[in-house]
């Protein structure tokens, strides 16, 4: 896979181009059919520690950050799966919250190479191990090797067939669900239901973030032919109060096992963050067989949770909020965020979409509240041209309300510029898309650490 007498970043750069040569993730190849035998040659590690499995649209990374930082503060090593990531892929594998370092990955990368080439010469639906799969192999010998207590793994895409699926989880989390990626698991409520809540597992626990009625009777019914024991947001557990505070909001909540907790510091802004962060309690009770957490507990895990690019604000002066908002449901709740914990007026928002997304939902979600918006595009086939963005969007915007700039890094420039010539009281949302959030997030980080 490399070349042993490679310095680290040239070996690191060399995995990662093998690695990226395999079939994409956003190709997806439907099946367990790869995954499940590898895991067999690699001795079944995801198998070596109880694992608290996330699906769902929107929310899942948010969700798993805070399920992880709650057990950690429990005393326990967690090892999160997660993607995709926004900068560096070892974002994905992370051990007690911290990416594994590069070496790590690239070991990892190399020691289950040969195995990957056994199940490659198969060719199993013809398709070799695919990136997304081989990651995912990773992330669980990692886990397995580190030791961890617990494992959280965030699904890829669905559920049923997603590679993250190869394990059984002891907890299956469902967050919110709404139309996405129509084109891999079907255009109804419905259908992408039942892919998700192929994750829920004989024997094993269910919570359920709240749904609208046609998931929730799937998600409901497939818990109760497994075994599954079922808890419901609404029923079981809640958000009861939250009032904006200094970086974030004071939240109050009834948990599933233990009763009312309240004056809780949750460091996330919006209505969404603090509905995740409540179904990440309830995840945790669940995980603990059903006992409640002690508050000082929920506290401390809230303390420790950092969630990038979840309306984080990255820049002052102008102010630059970062999100990935890439489908309406999520364009929605970061729009209700921004107008709740910023109050940006005039707010200029920088935009780029993938081309499978649902662009006019977004942008008329957008319209009531962006003054300007700057439409761009990203270096990868899978994106939306930026004229093609900006001619919709002036369908929706007017003309005389959007900007075309080709390259993020100039987009961002154009939309300080138009921020500081509107003067106090301006801001910038960046969003639309993971890959932009990366990179924007990425870029201003860097000019800030230059500064000082």
């Amino acid at each position: 896979m490399t070349d042993p007498t490679a310095s680290s970043s040239t070996r690191h750069a060399q995995v990662l181009a093998s690695l990226l040569a395999r079939w994409p993730e956003h190709r997806v190849a439907p099946s367990l059919g790869r995954i499940a035998p590898l895991m067999e040659l690699l001795g079944e590690p995801q198998r070596s520690a109880p694992v608290v499995h996330i699906t769902g649209t929107n929310g899942k990374g948010s969700t798993a950050i805070v399920i992880d930082a709650l057990l950690r503060a429990q005393g326990l090593r967690t090892g999160r799966y997660s993607s995709p990531h926004l900068v560096d892929v070892r974002e994905r594998i992370a051990i007690d919250g911290e990416p594994i370092s590069a070496e790590r990955f690239d070991d990892l990368a190399e020691e289950i190479a040969p195995l990957v080439a056994l199940i490659d010469e198969r060719l199993i639906d013809g398709v070799k191990v695919t990136f997304f799969e081989y990651l995912t192999a990773m992330a669980y010998a990692a886990f397995a090797d580190a030791p961890v207590d617990v494992m959280i793994v965030e699904v890829g895409l669905g559920g049923a067939w997603d590679a993250t699926n190869v394990a059984d989880g002891a907890v299956s989390v469902v967050t919110p669900i709404s139309l996405d990626h129509t084109h891999l698991l079907g255009d109804t409520l419905t259908a992408i239901a039942q892919e998700k809540a192929g994750i829920i597992k004989p024997g094993g626990r269910a919570v359920l973030a709240g749904q609208e009625q046609e998931a929730a009777a799937v998600l409901v019914a497939r818990a109760v032919e497994a075994g599954a024991q079922v808890t419901v947001e609404g029923v079981d557990f809640a958000l009861l109060d939250r009032q904006i505070a200094v970086g974030g909001q004071v939240i109050r909540l009834e948990t599933a096992g233990g009763g009312p907790i309240g004056d809780l510091h949750l460091p996330l802004h919006g209505a969404s963050m603090a509905h995740n962060a409540v179904l990440a309690v309830a995840a945790v009770e669940a995980f603990n067989g059903g006992r409640g957490l002690d508050p000082a507990v929920v506290q401390d895990g809230f303390d420790a949770v950092v969630a990038p690019a979840r309306s984080e604000l990255v820049h002052s002066g102008p102010p630059v909020v970062i999100d990935t908002a890439h489908n309406p449901a999520a364009v929605a709740s970061t729009v209700a965020t921004i107008r709740e914990a910023y109050s940006f007026s005039p707010l200029i928002a920088v935009w780029a979409m993938m081309a499978d997304k649902d662009a006019r939902g977004s942008l008329e979600l957008l319209e009531p509240d962006v003054a300007t918006l700057i439409v761009t595009t990203l270096d990868t086939p899978r994106a939306r041209p930026a004229e093609e963005l900006g001619d919709l969007a002036r369908e929706i915007f007017g003309p005389e309300r959007v900007v075309v700039v080709p390259h993020v890094a100039d987009a961002i420039d154009r939309a300080i510029m138009t921020a500081d010539l509107a003067g106090i009281g301006a801001g910038i949302l960046v969003a639309g898309s993971v890959i932009l959030a990366g990179q924007a997030r990425d870029l201003l980080l860097r000019r800030r650490d230059e500064e000082i």
